[in-house]
């Protein structure tokens, strides 16, 4: 489990403690309900990560999307509230940039969240290629998490983010890669295959 969803769980069982106390045992049961949902939402189960030329999907939920988009393939991910949340790399490399950007709070599911919501965005070099993804917020998500920053180097599906409370992922692919995921596939982050390098 992600640490902060321990911190929320301990904050919120303290509530209800406190407020049982002060009035009524049974009162404080909808912070214990909310103490267990949290615990529940940001799980962190391991993963396993296929080998080869391929790059994975950096979240789970159901893809929304899959266009073009300046010169590349965007494949747009739509997490909900029971989806895992953690973020990972789609492929192994080094981060090039780290970008975030103010911005709306739409529902993720919607395609101009793409362009107009919070977001942060990544980009990775590696194996001799480039991936760019972007971490964007929802409606009611309001808080984007990465771990890592320039020059670090990642391996293919290690964790390095979470977007807290229903968001959106966009990874953007150039011409060298096949994809191999179409719109309404559900995927996760680290397992599921998004993408095949062509002549490989």
């Amino acid at each position: 489990m992600v640490l902060t969803g321990l911190y929320y769980a301990l904050a919120l069982t303290a509530g209800g403690i406190l407020i049982g106390w002060l009035t009524r045992p049974a009162w404080g049961a909808p912070l214990y309900i909310l103490a267990a949902f949290c615990i529940y939402f940001f799980r962190d189960p391991d993963r396993a990560i296929p080998s080869g030329p391929v790059a994975v999907s950096p979240a789970d939920g159901k893809v929304v999307a899959v266009q073009p988009e300046a010169g590349a393939t965007r494949v747009s991910i739509f997490l909900n509230v029971f989806d895992v949340h953690v973020n990972r790399s789609p492929i192994a490399g080094r981060i090039t940039e780290v970008r975030y950007q103010r911005g709306r709070f739409l529902v993720a599911s919607r395609e101009e969240a793409s362009a107009q919501n919070e977001q942060n965005t990544v980009c990775v070099e590696g194996e001799g290629t480039r991936v760019v993804f972007k971490q964007i917020a929802g409606l009611i998500a309001r808080r984007i998490i990465f771990y890592k920053k320039p020059g670090d180097a990642v391996g293919r599906g290690e964790r390095v983010g979470l977007i807290q409370f229903g968001s959106r992922v966009d990874i953007l692919l150039g011409p060298e890669w096949e994809i191999q995921v179409r719109r309404g596939d559900r995927v996760h982050a680290g397992s599921s295959v998004l993408a095949r390098r062509k002549n490989s």
